[in-house]
């Protein structure tokens, strides 16, 4: 059994005038893995597996081109030494991809499965495929999110802020494991996904990922302002506002932490709370963010400088 060491936790308390003007105490906690490029969430949701792999298992997992989750399960199992295998939801894998270049580097075995096949990675049909065509791995859901993974992150201690207790629990929410894993630890304390995907079957997932018959009803999830993976003018501009203060990016964090102070904004969200609020990671994403032409050169180096995670192959620029 692989012995994983308990990742450092950090704390920010964020200003901005709609805080100020809200008396809202924000709080932000960011994790410090011992393996810098699990980071986030990620190294929660993947311990379980990685604790639990037997020695001669690999692990195997799904995710789209710019995945994280792929990125983080590549770079665990590169530290570890256990083999890794990552199915990418595309017709053909980009060699000059940064995120995909970072998963090779790491060791893991790329192999790309068209988007009408991975649409059916759900079913019992799909999942008899993989146990059967991949009998030495252990079979990782899309973003690490089932009930072993929001187990990890229940370890988060996300509500023991430096002032105190906090009132609301916030996160960017895409596949659910996340928010699963904080309901879980907290089920006496109102706890917001903030979605970053628009998915009519997120709630289903959220449900999927905690207990059997779980009676949990202290949590709510938003609606997400764009589609997944993208990103707009507005949220790019958030997280460059917010870079003297901390790292954030446009698809995950950046879009959450947006969406929060529009709510507060907009009276939707009641002020003179304490909110503390989850930083998943995601800054290996900002280097494929310039490489789609999504970031500018000068946004992309901005918020991709000092960053918490290592971006992978740094694009070229012009």
């Amino acid at each position: 059994m692989t012995v994983l060491l308990l990742p450092e936790i950090s704390w920010q308390q964020l200003t901005h005038p709609i805080l100020t003007t809200s008396n809202t105490e924000l709080w932000i906690c960011q994790l410090k893995p011992p393996v810098p490029q699990i980071a986030g969430n990620k190294w929660l949701k993947l311990h379980s597996a990685i604790s639990q792999r037997l020695p001669t298992q690999g692990i195997l997992s799904l995710g789209g081109a710019f995945s994280n989750h792929l990125a983080a399960l590549a770079a665990a199992g590169n530290h570890y030494g256990f083999p890794t295998i990552g199915l990418v939801r595309t017709d053909q894998l980009d060699s000059a991809n940064p995120t995909l270049q970072q998963c090779s580097r790491n060791g893991m075995q790329l192999r790309g499965i068209n988007r009408i096949s991975f649409r059916q990675r759900d079913s019992a049909e799909f999942n008899h495929y993989l146990v059967n065509n991949y009998p030495n791995y252990l079979i990782v859901p899309e973003g690490g999110s089932n009930q072993q993974g929001a187990a990890g992150v229940s370890a988060l201690p996300l509500a023991e802020t430096p002032a105190g207790k906090a009132t609301l629990l916030c996160c960017a929410t895409a596949s659910g494991g996340t928010l699963a894993g904080i309901i879980q630890r907290y089920p006496d304390i109102k706890v917001l996904g903030l979605a970053v995907v628009k998915d009519r079957s997120l709630v289903s997932r959220v449900k999927q990922c905690l207990p059997d018959n779980s009676p949990f009803v202290n949590w709510q999830l938003t609606q997400a302002s764009s589609a997944y993976g993208k990103v707009t003018a507005a949220d790019i501009a958030f997280c460059c506002e917010l870079k003297p203060q901390i790292t954030l990016e446009p698809v995950y964090t950046g879009k959450a932490l947006h969406q929060l102070l529009n709510l507060l904004t907009s009276g939707q969200l009641a002020s003179g709370q304490r909110i503390a609020f989850f930083h998943t990671g995601g800054l290996q994403g900002l280097a494929g963010l310039y490489y789609r032409k999504l970031l500018s050169k000068t946004e992309y180096h901005l918020l991709a400088a000092d960053g918490s995670e290592e971006p992978g192959a740094r694009p070229a620029a012009g």
